[in-house]
């Protein structure tokens, strides 16, 4: 029965990890334990910062929303418990990118909301 000999898988493995970690600093480029230890440490990163890039967004939408409630003379936090009495179905990134963009628009919405 032949001998089966592994070092061919072994060099495909490694080589692979070595071209995944290329750029990173120091030994965790070119060292398959190190690269390789590094790699598992950037998918756990990776995995949590997609989930963290979510909320920042969502804390950046409503800065500028708050930020364009001021130019409208009402705070955000009332605007929004208005809006949700009303029914008005806008997100804070829609709201948030028509605060930018047109601002009469926002003040129509603004002022929908607050009509008694």
């Amino acid at each position: 029965m032949a001998r089966i000999k592994r070092g061919t898988m072994r060099k495909k493995r490694h080589k692979k990890v070595i071209e995944a970690a290329s750029g990173y600093w120091g030994r965790k480029k070119n060292v398959f334990r190190r690269a390789n230890e590094q790699l598992l440490k950037s998918g756990q990163y990776a995995f949590r910062d997609r989930r963290a890039k979510k909320r920042q967004f969502r804390r950046l939408w409503i800065v500028r929303l708050s930020a364009a409630c001021d130019a409208c003379g009402v705070k955000y936090n009332d605007f929004i418990h208005k809006m949700t009495e009303k029914g008005i179905q806008i997100n804070r990134k829609m709201l948030s990118e028509l605060a930018i963009a047109d601002m009469p628009q926002f003040e129509n919405i603004v002022k929908q909301a607050l009509a008694a």
